[in-house]
């Protein structure tokens, strides 16, 4: 997804509503495989963190999108939608591979939205800096998973 501008106060709740529900696909997925498969300690420890990093990165956003006055769509409906649209894999390459892509979305999705709201005239309700350093901090995170499942991979598959 490639974020073009952010003109308004109505953009920006769309576009972390977005974040939201990328946020929530990541931690209803790795929820869900967390809980399936045959899964070293290892694996099934860092999705259940990556659960709770999504889950707070959701209320981190949340708090974005309620300065903004702004409604979200409830979890429990996204991750009903989600666990019926997406199957878990029980493949362990399949896990991996799928908490991957999750991870390397949402950093992307966050370099969009920075790189928009940087480049944006518009004036927010919220004030840009805390906004971008909110944005920045989240895509760090991202970053980190990104590198941690690749870790992962590159370890189990020596």
């Amino acid at each position: 997804m490639s974020v073009q501008a952010v003109d308004s106060d109505h953009q920006l709740a769309r576009l972390l509503q977005i974040g939201l529900v990328l946020e929530e696909v990541v931690e209803a997925r790795a929820a869900k495989h967390a809980n399936t498969g045959d899964l070293d300690d290892e694996v099934r420890a860092f999705l259940r963190e990556a659960a709770a990093e999504s889950a707070t990165h959701r209320d981190r956003l949340g708090e974005l999108v309620a300065e903004l006055e702004a409604d979200t769509v409830a979890f429990d409906e996204v991750n009903q939608l989600v666990e019926a649209r997406y199957e878990s894999d029980e493949d362990f390459d399949g896990v991996l591979y799928d908490q991957l892509c999750n991870e390397e979305t949402a950093y992307k999705f966050y370099e969009d939205l920075i790189e928009a709201v940087s480049h944006s005239e518009a004036t927010f309700t919220i004030e840009r800096d805390r906004l971008l350093s909110e944005l920045r901090a989240i895509q760090r995170e991202e970053e980190a998973g990104v590198e941690e499942v690749t870790r992962l991979m590159e370890d189990r598959s020596a």
